[in-house]
């Protein structure tokens, strides 16, 4: 199973809160196998903690090292909303759920954040209008 499937990604989110934004992510992960139930309520644990806001429109939701054993495959989801949530004071607009197997989330993260530093990228990745040009744009973090 690669990290980011199509079905994955979504571009048209639905929630207009943080909350239900990291519920959204998280049921993806959980649909696809990624994470068992308990993986989302580490998800909340980690947000109350620390918020996982990144910059650039972006936040990446995820569970804490405690939850690891709640990870059954590394996983990515990703949710676009048309609207900006309001994240702890920040604007989002991209909601990237991660689950990590054996630290494989550290790799990732690194070039989800690479993208996202760019925003000429963070532009085109705003501008896709399929999920397959979305996945074109990130289809990187696939490659180990």
């Amino acid at each position: 199973m690669d990290v980011l499937e199509l079905d994955r990604i979504s571009l048209s989110g639905t929630a207009r809160t943080r909350d239900d934004a990291i519920r959204e992510v998280g049921a993806q992960l959980l649909a696809a196998g990624a994470v068992q139930p308990a993986y989302l309520d580490a998800m909340f644990d980690r947000e109350n903690t620390v918020s996982t806001y990144m910059g650039n429109y972006l936040a990446i939701p995820h569970g804490t090292n405690e939850a690891k054993d709640t990870i059954l495959a590394s996983a990515l989801a990703i949710v676009r909303y048309d609207q900006p949530l309001d994240w702890d004071g920040n604007e989002v607009r991209f909601v990237i759920g991660i689950a990590g197997k054996n630290n494989e989330h550290l790799g990732i993260l690194s070039k989800i954040a690479l993208v996202f530093s760019e925003d000429d990228e963070v532009a085109k990745l705003l501008a896709a209008r399929t999920p397959e040009e979305l996945y074109a744009l990130l289809g990187d973090v696939n490659e180990a």
